[in-house]
């Protein structure tokens, strides 16, 4: 619709230009050939003032016999098919006609022409100031039909008579309108090129939008199916981990305490003493298992994370991460009381515990150091190691793995409209994960959510 609204206001525009221009280069046509025509018909009133000059000049107001001279000299001064000259006595009694005899002798001070112009009285008033010129519809002596003429007269005060001849101006306004059709066509054309200039525009629009809408389509197809097969690892290597820690810790664990209590049941059917022992162990081993099913269940989902919040989940698991490996941890927080909804919660959660699988697996980090905190554009995750980096991490076996774990946290940022940072080098690593202001609960009215002034920290150092 922009495109062709503007190739309209273009096109109109042009059009106007267009007419514009040819209506003045068609005025001054017309302007230039009507005054070749009057110059023309000036030309003739000076050669029949010449030929009448020596009979006019010496005779008086009432010389009857240079009148008639003078007549027959004007009436012999004929040219082309139409012209000729005529003669009107201020009474508007025609004198001389000689292409129109019909006229000769006869009052026409009345006359108009089929458009309502006066032509006789209006010529003898041109007369009686001195010349001029006068345009009206005549007809024509060859053809008898009616066409614009343009008359030049001249009077004679002495003998009180309007001489004058006339050019019919049809070849002009032949011309006039021939130029008029011809921009008429011209513009025509025009708009048939703008016309074609923007169907093929469209055209290209519509096939370029079609080609891009359908790469972006495969584009977004193959994006799809990549995110699909990475949920499907995902899922796949989530279900290998909770059946290898069902099978290496559960199952064995279960199997001891069944060894231990069909151990104490033969004991006792024997009246052996040690069958208590033996009971006792058993019920150590399915403690041991309680927390290991407790364990595998934090974390697929942390109870913590719903019952306490972010800060302590993840205190938790720096907690447990550093009992595990060994590794120093630092650990800092502001007390969020719940302002993140849930959804953020999880996520800044995930990206931790997803930071920490890798570092555990592939950094070979000393000290780790996680800090959470709320600001004015939203909350920041920052997790930070002194391992090896990602370049050399990437050199392992497992760098598949580790890849489609930095893209499982890109992709949890992403659907919270937050950023993702990861800065690597050889000693260490820098993660930074941010979630915008959207995703910040309001406080509750009295209930203290947010931290005032000298806001409380935790922070734990194991």
């Amino acid at each position: 619709m922009p495109l062709v609204l503007a190739v309209a206001a273009i096109s109109v525009l042009v059009a106007v230009q267009a007419r514009s221009l040819a209506d003045r280069e068609i005025a001054e046509l017309e302007r230039q050939m009507i005054a070749a025509k009057r110059d023309e018909l000036e030309n003739y009133i000076s050669l029949a003032r010449t030929a009448i000059l020596e009979d006019y000049g010496r005779a008086l107001p009432d010389d009857e016999d240079a009148k008639r001279r003078v007549m027959q000299t004007l009436a012999a001064m004929i040219y082309g098919q139409d012209g000729y000259f005529f003669v009107y006595d201020y009474d508007g009694t025609n004198l001389v006609a000689p292409r129109q005899t019909d006229l000769i002798n006869r009052n026409w001070i009345d006359l108009v022409d089929a458009e309502g112009t006066p032509i006789v009285s209006e010529l003898i008033r041109i007369a009686r100031s001195g010349t001029g010129y006068h345009s009206f519809l005549w007809r024509k002596p060859s053809t008898g039909e009616t066409a614009r003429m343009v008359a030049y007269v001249i009077g004679l005060q002495d003998w009180q008579w309007a001489i004058g001849t006339g050019i019919f101006i049809d070849d002009v306004l032949d011309t006039v309108a021939a130029a008029r059709a011809e921009t008429e066509t011209r513009v025509q054309r025009t708009f048939l090129w703008i016309a074609a200039i923007t169907l093929s525009a469209l055209l290209l629009v519509f096939l370029s939008g079609l080609i891009l809408n359908i790469r972006e389509r495969r584009l977004a197809d193959a994006k799809l199916k990549a995110l699909t097969q990475r949920i499907f690892d995902t899922q796949e290597e989530e279900r290998g981990r909770v059946a290898r820690e069902l099978h290496d810790s559960i199952s064995q664990i279960l199997v001891g305490v069944r060894y231990a209590l069909e151990l104490a049941r033969r004991r006792m059917r024997a009246g052996d003493t040690r069958a208590e022992a033996n009971l006792d162990a058993g019920i150590d081993a399915l403690g041991g298992a309680i927390q290991e099913v407790r364990r595998i269940s934090r974390d697929l989902r942390p109870g913590v994370l719903d019952d306490l919040g972010l800060g302590p989940a993840l205190q938790s698991l720096m907690e447990e991460f550093g009992a595990r490996t060994g590794i120093e941890t630092d650990f800092e927080t502001v007390v969020f009381r719940n302002r993140l909804d849930q959804e953020a919660k999880i996520a800044l959660y995930r990206i931790a515990q997803e930071a920490l699988t890798n570092i555990e697996r592939h950094a070979g980090a000393s000290r780790v150091s996680l800090r959470v905190f709320g600001h004015k554009a939203g909350a920041t995750l920052r997790i930070e190691d002194d391992g090896r980096g990602m370049a050399a991490s990437e050199e392992t076996d497992s760098a598949r793995a580790q890849g489609l774990g930095l893209r499982n946290m890109q992709e949890r940022v992403e659907r919270l409209d937050g950023t993702l940072r990861i800065l690597s080098s050889r000693t260490g690593t820098v993660i930074e994960a941010q979630v915008p202001l959207s995703h910040m609960l309001p406080p509750e009215s009295g209930s203290g959510n947010a931290p005032r002034n000298g806001e409380t920290r935790e922070r734990k150092r194991a």
